[in-house]
């Protein structure tokens, strides 16, 4: 299962339907409440999560669930990329970090490389 928050719904729209002409499967959340709150964390294969969220951020999040054992690759995406921000997900672990808007290769190319890590 791959897990899409995205609060923009045309962009969590378009990176399932990306994910989906992959042949992955995805589960979409409008929030990372939402998606702590679903069945989906401990069966999620790979995370995509929007950097800037309402209420708790991609960037909380992800330590939040790290530091629960959550090792599932995660890649970001953000429409407002800043260097701090990359720099700082990419050394706690994070697979990829994407500027929006991004391309159906390069998400194949985050998703390839979460397959090497771990069973997508």
């Amino acid at each position: 299962m791959i897990s899409i928050i995205d609060d923009d719904l045309c962009a969590r729209q378009a990176t399932a339907a990306i994910v989906r002409s992959l042949g992955y499967a995805p589960a979409t959340y409008a929030s990372a409440e939402d998606f702590l709150g679903s069945d989906h964390v401990n069966n999620t294969s790979c995370l995509i999560t929007d950097v800037h969220l309402p209420g708790l951020s991609g960037v909380e999040l992800y330590q939040r669930i790290r530091g629960d054992g959550f090792a599932a690759p995660t890649i970001f995406v953000t429409g407002h990329p800043d260097e701090t921000t990359r720099t700082q997900v990419l050394a706690a672990g994070a697979l990829a970090f994407l500027s929006k808007p991004f391309g159906k290769q390069a998400l194949l190319n985050c998703l390839k490389a979460a397959s090497l890590h771990h069973h997508v």
